[in-house]
């Protein structure tokens, strides 16, 4: 009996043993949470989602646990999301024109009408976060709604809310598997009359077996365009062009099937235009440098001029036409140039104040001495010990 009961113990062991050699080893993937968007679940109930990155933007719902949300960017410990159900928007009456075969669709009818984040607890008029702008002629999806005169709409491809990142758990997003293209049947090869039976002449075109390309999905170019305009941006300023990246990224946008590549191209789009308001302030700056280089050499060339017109007065403070000017007492003189005008106030000093002076009045001469201010004009005073008729 003991030997029986050896054996049984033996094979339930290896059983469990072979049981847990089955169990997958590998461990769950870790997400790239600094690449944008991905998927995380919310860890904690009654998550607030709010208007903005932080405690003091208004409640625009609650999340629970197990809970996914579509992480498209992220500000401090803030997570920008995509509006998880049941969020809305609020935009103003007066701008919005309902079809009346179906009311739950609305035309805009002014430019740079704007959308603010919607919520059950705070009021239109007090929900103040901005979501961005609609244009003339665009459309929104009326919820059936109206409150204080405003239409409560469906969030726009450009309307995201935020929630603590502290509640969020990246998870690998699920892998969607493509049908498989369907493959033509080849043909045989063709068989030219005249040749020996079972020779085939060498294969053409004709016989080529063409696998059709499976278009790309909305997501799939979303991708590729973000990783394009990554690269542009690190080209040098004088060689970055968006042009063909947002046409790419609006045809996205605008397309109703596109789901949620819809509102990640219209977040890229939001970056480019930043991007490309950046350049645009280098380019003013550049041009601002280059009007200030040229009056800078504008300044300098009219100084060398100037500089070049100065006499080489030599030993001389000052050369000019000698003349009198008692205001300030006897003994006091002054020197004018040749238009009349007086350049200085001139008094004698040393051996010039023994000098008899009145042969030399309104003769051109030349002062040897020191200048220093005249206190009393806020002009010059030049201290003479020398005068030499010119």
């Amino acid at each position: 009996m003991r030997s029986y009961k050896n054996i049984f113990i033996f094979v339930l062991s290896a059983c469990l043993v072979s049981v847990g050699i089955a169990q997958p080893t590998g461990g769950s993937k870790e997400v790239d949470t600094s690449s944008f968007p991905y998927t995380a679940e919310i860890t904690g109930n009654d998550v607030l989602v709010r208007s903005g990155p932080g405690t003091n933007f208004y409640q625009c719902g609650k999340l629970n646990t197990g809970e996914k949300v579509k992480v498209v960017d992220k500000q401090f410990s803030w997570s920008r999301i995509v509006p998880p159900a049941d969020s809305f928007s609020w935009i103003s009456m007066q701008y919005v024109d309902v079809n009346p075969n179906d009311q739950t669709v609305g035309t805009v009818t002014g430019d740079n009408v704007r959308v603010y984040a919607g919520s059950d607890f705070v009021k239109p008029h007090h929900s103040t976060s901005l979501q961005g702008r609609l244009s003339k002629g665009e459309k929104v999806k009326l919820l059936g709604e109206q409150l204080d005169d405003y239409y409560k709409i469906a969030p726009p491809p450009f309307a995201y809310l935020w929630v603590s990142t502290q509640f969020t758990k990246a998870i690998p997003e699920p892998v969607v598997l493509q049908p498989a293209p369907q493959v033509p049947t080849a043909v045989g090869p063709k068989v030219i009359p005249g040749t020996p039976s079972g020779e085939p002449n060498e294969p053409s075109d004709a016989n080529a077996v063409t696998t059709p390309a499976v278009p790309k999905t909305p997501l799939e170019k979303y991708r590729e365009l973000k990783e394009q305009v990554k690269a542009e941006n690190a080209k040098p300023a004088d060689q970055q062009d968006y042009t063909d990246l947002k046409k790419a990224l609006s045809e996205i946008a605008e397309d109703e099937q596109a789901g949620n590549a819809a509102r990640y191209s219209q977040f890229v789009l939001g970056q480019i235009e930043g991007y490309e308001l950046a350049l645009q302030v280098i380019k003013e700056v550049a041009l601002q440098n280059q009007q200030l280089e040229k009056v800078k050499a504008g300044i300098d060339k009219a100084k060398a001029t100037k500089m070049a017109k100065i006499e080489d007065m030599g030993k001389f403070a000052i050369i000019g036409e000698f003349q009198t000017y008692i205001t300030y007492g006897e003994g006091h003189y002054r020197i004018l140039d040749e238009a009349g005008k007086m350049v200085c106030y001139a008094l004698p000093t040393g051996p010039a104040s023994q000098m008899d002076l009145s042969g030399f009045i309104g003769q051109k001469v030349g002062l040897v001495g020191e200048i220093e201010p005249h206190l009393a004009t806020k002009k010059a005073l030049i201290r003479f010990t020398a005068i030499e008729k010119q």
